[in-house]
């Protein structure tokens, strides 16, 4: 479980990015994080993980705080927390595999990540990661050869092979095709459900999180104004959060979308089969 109590982040220049947040994320539970440009949503994510420092307030990991963890503490905290990031933030020359199971550096010996002689079992548990996440006919092919959509599925893979107990999700689906964010909303919203991960999810398509996210959090100037089910984000919700537009469509678009959603997960294009020697030896390792 997530817990946030009375986050402030103000910069050297006056400027607050964040006004006093409290918010509680369940194991299991996702969330979506909407609001406009600007309104502290990023920086939320990154003050969580404190690749941003918050100003004053306190964030809990289960019963750790991470607020003023000491740097090996925060090391070990930071294990316990996958991000996933907008621009996939993949070593392009590096195999799909290879990029996944970086997911493990926190835990492995520097010699053996540097080696890339990563224990069995995380051999093991990466070509399964991948396999749910439908890119297991994908382990030998570079990053750079891959579509958006299998790009962010390595990203997914990677972060949950960290074994997490919290996803951070910083607009998973902001470079890919309205059928592939079908797809990626869909497959983290299931692999948070089957290991109880609880994730927050920074999303600017309204009616995309209404679909698949069950509760929204809405920010703006850096407070929370709403935080609630998905279908209570009716025209008046949205204006509290976005500011005056005619919204009725919006809202309406994004009860009839989830109504008729029928794109299915894994059903991504696939290319021809992984070199069969260059996979051979990644599951010799594995044995």
């Amino acid at each position: 479980m997530l817990r946030i109590e009375g986050l402030r982040k103000q910069y050297r220049t006056g400027d607050a990015a964040l006004r006093g947040v409290d918010l509680v994320v369940p194991a299991g539970e996702v969330i979506g994080l909407i609001g406009p440009s600007g309104a502290g949503k990023s920086t939320l994510i990154r003050c969580v993980n404190r690749l941003v420092e918050p100003t004053s307030g306190r964030i809990f990991l289960g019963d750790d705080e991470v607020t003023g963890a000491s740097r090996r503490a925060l090391r070990r905290l930071r294990r316990r927390m996958g991000m996933i990031f907008q621009e996939f933030a993949l070593v392009e020359r590096l195999t799909v595999m290879e990029n996944v199971l970086a997911g493990r550096l926190g835990t492995v010996p520097f010699w053996r990540s540097l080696a890339r002689r990563f224990p069995p079992a995380d051999v093991r548990n990466a070509f399964a990661t991948l396999d749910r996440v439908g890119l297991l006919d994908h382990v030998d092919k570079r990053a750079d050869a891959l579509s958006g959509g299998q790009r962010q599925r390595v990203g997914i893979a990677r972060a949950l092979l960290q074994d997490p107990d919290l996803l951070l999700i910083d607009e998973p689906t902001a470079s890919l095709d309205p059928k592939t964010s079908r797809q990626i909303m869909r497959l983290i919203g299931e692999v948070c459900a089957e290991r109880r991960l609880a994730a927050i999810v920074n999303i600017h398509d309204v009616a995309l999180a209404q679909m698949f996210l069950g509760r929204i959090v809405g920010l703006k100037a850096g407070e929370v104004v709403y935080d609630g089910p998905s279908s209570g984000l009716d025209a008046t919700v949205l204006t509290r959060i976005y500011g005056e537009e005619d919204w009725t469509r919006t809202a309406r678009a994004g009860d009839a979308e989830a109504e008729d959603d029928g794109s299915g997960p894994g059903s991504a294009g696939r290319s021809a089969p992984a070199s069969v020697t260059s996979m051979a030896a990644l599951r010799a390792a594995a044995e």
